[in-house]
């Protein structure tokens, strides 16, 4: 598949505005980041001060907007020919491309540094580390070169929890690795159906999204797979010390939805899908964001319930993996 950079010059650039800095950002995204930061944070063993926390919010945010600026950077060629992105700052020319790329380079050395001296060295590493895979093997890389690339590239946008626990805790765990896996195996179903009423976009912008190179059947099947492949991982959750009797009751009740959404899909043909404008898909992705959200909110709910004495020995039992 051909790399059209090389025929972007991008238009000429008009004086750019505060909220245009903002949007090279991914304010959306980034507050994916802060959200399940925050919550890989909150349900942590063990404290950090409120300003401290604040100040590792606030880095992992940076580092979060630092990529987002960095892959519209090197992303301005397809942006411009997809009509969902066609208006980002810079393909409307209202930020010069280097302008981007030097915002996207400083607010990442800063976050990390920052991060490192606010909490320790592995959070900082990891916040890095995320900010390298998600502007370079994905955004430069994989995005570009495989049909796989939401697979592999998700791993970016699931290590803000995980970032958030080890800024307290200094260390990974299983609890850790399980919100990773949440979010990981998540992205692929969450953004192949927005590839499934998007395609065009996709294939305009000659990027080699699973419907654009194995079309959309071997995607509704894609889907069906990683979506049961899911399920463990969210089960698995609740057996440790983050989850509990009311976060597993939710993720059963999630987890059968999204699997009967997913079979749904991949039961679906095309020309019913045509027919009715794509509802199915687009009642599935609007679903898999209230899946994840939901998933993460019975953390937080859970970690404040074993404050009362008497649901943390009853909570306790149901931990069987990890331990704070």
């Amino acid at each position: 598949m051909s790399d059209i950079r090389a025929d972007f010059s991008g238009p000429s650039v008009a004086e750019a505005g505060f909220g245009d800095y903002i949007a090279l950002l991914k304010p959306r995204v980034m507050s994916l980041v802060v959200f399940t930061a925050l919550v890989g944070l909150l349900v942590a063993p063990g404290s950090l001060h409120p300003i401290e926390a604040l100040a590792a919010i606030i880095f992992i945010a940076l580092g979060g907007g630092a990529s987002g600026a960095l892959n519209m950077w090197w992303d301005a060629d397809i942006d411009r020919v997809m009509k969902r992105t066609a208006n980002r700052p810079i393909p409307a020319g209202r930020v010069a491309p280097d302008e981007a790329m030097a915002l996207g380079v400083a607010l990442s050395g800063f976050a990390v540094i920052m991060l490192w001296l606010a909490t320790n060295a592995l959070a900082g590493a990891l916040l890095a580390f995320t900010i390298f895979f998600y502007a370079v093997i994905y955004t430069m890389w994989l995005k570009r070169a495989t049909p796989q690339n939401i697979v592999i590239g998700g791993a970016a946008g699931a290590f803000p929890p995980m970032i958030g626990w080890v800024a307290v805790t200094g260390s990974v765990s299983i609890e850790a690795a399980l919100m990773f896996m949440l979010i990981f195996m998540w992205t692929p179903p969450h953004f192949w159906a927005l590839a499934l009423f998007m395609k065009s976009d996709y294939h305009k912008a000659r990027v080699p999204m699973l419907t654009v190179t194995h079309g959309r059947k071997a995607t509704r099947a894609h889907i069906l797979v990683y979506t049961v492949a899911l399920v463990p991982f969210a089960l698995l959750a609740g057996v440790t010390s983050i989850g509990g009797p009311v976060y597993l009751a939710l993720a059963v009740g999630l987890n059968l939805l999204f699997l009967m959404g997913a079979v749904s899909i991949w039961r679906r043909s095309e020309a019913a899908a045509q027919e009715d404008g794509y509802r199915a898909e687009k009642r599935f992705f609007r679903f898999s964001l209230i899946y994840l959200f939901a998933h993460f909110m019975a953390f937080l709910l859970e970690a404040a319930l074993a404050r009362l004495p008497a649901y943390a020995e009853f909570a306790a039992s149901f931990s069987l993996l990890g331990g704070a």
